[in-house]
């Protein structure tokens, strides 16, 4: 059993500001290598669902785009560095590593068959269409005999 103090008050407003999640630095923006996670976009139509992932700076060839058991999930790994000729050497020499992985569960209306993908001015778009049954109709008129 653990023993906590106890001053026989009770947490003043001041105590307890330091509770709220303004102060909360936690990992929620940020994956395992401390790097940033990209902000994400979910729309839905009657016809399908649009993923869009803020990923400036990255080419189509970065990304990869997998789906298995329902989950969708996008990472992209890119290492940059700065190469020289024979002959030169390094004063100072800066690597760039960047990596994200996000996953989202796809639901059951999703046709996870005919995902598409395109990416274009810094912004990753994955379709997702809907299944025909899983799209509205408009109502049928039943005629009475």
């Amino acid at each position: 059993m653990a023993l906590a103090r106890f001053s026989g008050y009770y947490p003043s407003v001041f105590d307890r500001l330091f509770e709220n999640d303004m102060f909360d630095w936690s990992n929620r923006n940020f994956s395992a290598t401390n790097t940033t996670l990209p902000s994400v976009n979910i729309k839905e139509s009657n016809e399908d669902f649009e993923v869009e992932v803020a990923a400036p700076g990255l080419n189509r060839d970065d990304f990869k785009i997998e789906v298995e058991h329902g989950l969708l999930r996008i990472s992209s790994e890119k290492e940059v560095s700065n190469e020289t000729a024979d002959g030169q050497h390094f004063t100072q020499r800066e690597f760039s590593y960047q990596s994200f992985c996000r996953s989202f569960t796809l639901p059951n209306s999703a046709d996870s068959d005919k995902i598409g993908a395109k990416y274009e001015n810094g912004i990753l778009k994955i379709s997702i269409p809907k299944k025909e049954e899983a799209k509205p109709r408009p109502p049928r008129k039943i005629e009475i005999r």
